[in-house]
């Protein structure tokens, strides 16, 4: 679990861009050791790591999650998540309120999962 960073960051065509509009920008993970950047990436929302603090655990600028992201009635977006530098897909959730970000990446068919919280930098 502890290649997870990125993917707790750390979102269909039409979802895609409502995703973008809530999700899009840069954040600051919670423990200030990740800077990542959110943006559209052809038809999948990507996660971009443009800084991170402690790469002992395998993380580097430039790595990048690709998400498929839908927003549910509950406001979340869910999803899957790709992190083509690990071979890993994602289970995916993120809830999105004004300058903040929870994200929730599941594996082992939701059995072993981590939150990480984000705020927007200005």
């Amino acid at each position: 679990m502890t290649r997870l960073p990125l993917v707790l960051a750390l979102v269909a065509l039409s979802a895609h861009s409502a995703a973008a509009n809530d999700l899009d920008g840069t954040w600051l993970r919670d423990d200030g050791n990740a800077r990542v950047r959110i943006a559209p990436c052809g038809d999948k929302i990507c996660a971009t790591n443009l800084w991170i603090g402690d790469s002992s655990k395998g993380e580097a600028a430039g790595d990048k999650l690709v998400m498929t992201l839908a927003r549910q009635p509950d406001g979340t977006f869910s999803g899957s998540a790709y992190d083509a530098k690990r071979d890993w897909t994602y289970s995916m959730t993120i809830t999105a309120k004004p300058g903040a970000l929870t994200t929730r990446g599941c594996i082992a068919a939701k059995l072993i999962c981590r939150d990480v919280n984000w705020k927007a930098v200005e």
